[in-house]
């Protein structure tokens, strides 16, 4: 049994992950990532197997970079799921409904989304005590 156990980790850690870079120009603020990040973590846990491993941000230029198991999830697949949290991606654009429930900072510029000027730096989350 205990053979069985340690066979079946080994298989696990032996799954050949990879990353995939996805661009997404209404994703530059904290708020854009703190919203796709809790939908993204829903997703993983219920329809996705545990495929995505981590994810790395940069606002700055609108991008986020997902380690994932191909075995469990495709690149389309995890496309679909940004796009259905109300995101755009290089492919598509968000899907209409979600889309329409995002705070304004975080809307397509055509639609008056974005940092506005004067307004402090939207990448980076305000301290709060």
């Amino acid at each position: 049994m205990i053979v069985l156990i340690k066979l079946a980790g080994a298989q696990v850690m032996a799954q050949k992950k990879e990353w995939i870079t996805i661009k997404s120009p209404n994703l530059k603020c904290w708020q854009c990532k703190a919203l796709l990040e809790k939908y993204l973590i829903s997703e993983n846990e219920s329809t996705m197997q545990s495929g995505i491993v981590q994810r790395k941000y940069n606002l700055i230029v609108g991008e986020i970079r997902i380690q994932y198991y191909p075995d469990r999830v495709t690149p389309d697949e995890i496309r679909t799921v940004i796009n259905n949290a109300g995101f755009d991606t290089e492919d598509a654009k968000a899907e209409p409904e979600p889309y329409k429930k995002l705070p304004p900072i975080c809307k397509r510029a055509e639609d008056g989304g974005g940092q506005q000027k004067g307004a402090p730096p939207c990448h980076i989350e305000p301290y709060q005590p």
